[in-house]
């Protein structure tokens, strides 16, 4: 298979200064069909080139990575049910009005929390972003939409190191070792040239090599339910092919009944969302090629991994668009539109060949 087109995309993208720093994995659920890296980890004169072991500030692709992956994983050993109301797990959570909000809701995001708080701004720790969150106001009804939540899943972070008694870092790594998902972890040790830096933060006051993006994310430490992962694409390429031989009816990630039941959409009106997972739709940033059956996710700093069951494909394309700046999200998207559309059309060639 030649996959010209996909690189040529991502090399004009690069051209076009949307990110300095790019790498991908193709496969399926047998192995990498193609890889590449482009850019320079920086736009600095002298900056070191991106590599295949060039890893990545993954953003919110820790939502499905670490922290559904653990919410299996915690169903499959019976300490949590997804019918479980949060109040059942977190004190804090009181009130008519979000009392029936679920396990299920958090991960679907049909909770009724916001997208987002700049809770970093005043708080820090686990002990001031838990009572705060708790006692937001909900935006709707729960379960009537879906509204994307970086709150919902700081939360779900909480109440899963409460049942596992112990940080999500530490949890994780446990499951990451069993899983052969080294690579992947929270709170890297930066080795010079192997961290694609996220941006010059001016809330920091410096340039981020291993450190959260999300200042959220990094006002707790770095560790949360939201974002934290740090990881190259090889590593999550190896997490997508666990996913897709789970699917399949291997028992990988969690039980393959657990695994399946977590990618079907919901059926919240109007929503895509499946348990942690996002669905296809057309309108979505991963083109409109795949197959209805695909599920994805994204990540602000410039990520993304999209699977493909029905046609045994998975996509990891990770950069740094955040450095050094934030640009308009608009750029990014049209890339990975045009990007995951040119795959498709490779693998679909040469399946009919």
């Amino acid at each position: 298979m030649s996959f010209g087109e996909v690189s040529a995309i991502i090399g004009r993208a690069v051209e076009a200064r949307i990110f300095p720093a790019a790498t991908l994995e193709i496969g399926r659920a047998d192995g990498p069909l193609w890889v590449g890296a482009w850019g320079t980890l920086t736009y600095d004169a002298g900056a070191a080139p991106t590599s295949l072991d060039t890893v990545f500030d993954l953003a919110s692709l820790t939502k499905v990575v670490a922290t559904t992956t653990l919410t299996m994983h915690h169903l499959d050993d019976g300490h949590l049910a997804l019918t479980d109301r949060i109040g059942e797990h977190l004190a804090l959570w009181r009130g008519d009005d979000r009392s029936g909000v679920t396990i299920a809701d958090l991960l679907a995001h049909t909770g009724g929390l916001a997208a987002h708080q700049p809770l970093f701004r005043d708080r820090v720790g686990r002990t001031e972003f838990e009572p705060r969150i708790c006692r937001l106001p909900l935006e709707y009804r729960p379960r009537t939409k879906s509204v994307y939540s970086d709150l919902g899943f700081i939360l779900l972070g909480f109440l899963l190191e409460d049942l596992g008694k112990e940080g999500l870092d530490a949890q994780f790594e446990r499951v990451a070792e069993a899983c052969g998902l080294a690579g992947l972890r929270y709170v890297p040790t930066p080795a010079p040239g192997s961290i694609a830096p996220a941006g010059d933060n001016r809330w920091r006051g410096r340039r981020l090599v291993g450190e959260v993006h999300d200042d959220n994310g990094w006002a707790l430490g770095g560790v949360a339910g939201h974002t934290g992962l740090f990881g190259t694409a090889a590593a999550v390429g190896r997490f997508a092919r666990l996913v897709l031989n789970g699917l399949a009816g291997a028992p990988t990630l969690a039980r393959p009944d657990t695994v399946r039941h977590f990618v079907r959409r919901v059926g919240v009106p109007g929503s895509s969302r499946a348990l942690g997972w996002d669905t296809m739709l057309p309108t979505s940033s991963c083109g409109r090629r795949l197959s209805s059956s695909a599920i994805g996710h994204t990540g602000f700093t410039g990520t993304s991994l999209w699977i493909d069951p029905a046609r045994d494909l998975y996509i990891v394309f990770l950069t740094n668009r955040v450095h050094p700046a934030v640009l308009e999200a608009e750029a990014i998207q049209a890339v990975r539109r045009a990007l995951h559309d040119a795959v498709v059309d490779v693998a679909d060639r040469a399946v009919t060949d």
